[in-house]
This record gives C-alpha cells, structure tokens and sequence, in this order.
C-alpha cells in the first residue's frame, strides 16, 4: 500500500481535511487521513469505517454520533456500538473523525 504524501495534488481536501472528491478514497488514503490526525488505524476502526461506507451506500448520508451509534450497535453488536468503544477510537469525535477517514462527507451538524 503506498500512502500519498502530505503534499500529494492528486488527493484534494477541504478545509477541514475531508475529501473533496469522494472517489478519491482506498484503504491507503483513509490511513493517511488517519495519519494526519495522530490515529493509528487498527481492525476496529476498520470495522467502523467499513460499517459507516455500507451506511452510506444506504442512506446517501454521514451519520450523527446518535444514528451511527444505533447503526454500530445493530450491524457490530452493543459491545462495539457505544459512546465509549467509538470515543476510545475516535478520540472524542467519533462521527466527524469516522466520517472523515472513511471519506465521507463531513456529518452536517458536526463543527
């Protein structure tokens, strides 16, 4: 896997870091992105990340923390579809953080 290097055209990111175009997205650049914000991607983020891509694909939409909480606890069960669990990997941001790395639009109501 080659990640982009931080100054890459090729990969471009708004302001707040997301990707502006959201085919731009592969395993390597969600963990450049991840990266950029001091998180080393391990198998439970990717199970986040891969269950916030299949939410996508359904919904057409980036979760809230609520409604991605309630879509992690019903798709990985409660032990993984909570507050704590997703704070831990997320460090305190979870929908935004999750969002952004599984390049997906920035949840809107998201600061």
């Amino acid at each position: 896997m080659t990640v982009p290097a931080s100054d890459d055209p090729a990969i471009a990111l708004d302001k707040d870091g997301f990707l502006v175009n959201l085919s731009d997205w592969s395993e390597p650049v969600a963990q450049w992105l991840a990266q950029r914000d001091g998180v080393t991607l391990g198998a439970d983020h990717w199970e986040v990340l891969t269950a916030l891509r299949a939410f996508y694909d359904q919904y057409q939409l980036s979760p809230a923390t609520r409604p991605l909480i309630k879509y992690l606890a019903l798709t990985l069960g409660p032990e993984k579809g909570n507050s704590a669990h997703l704070n831990r990997l997320f460090n305190g941001t979870p929908a935004k953080l999750a969002a952004k790395f599984a390049g997906l639009p920035k949840p809107t109501n998201c600061i």
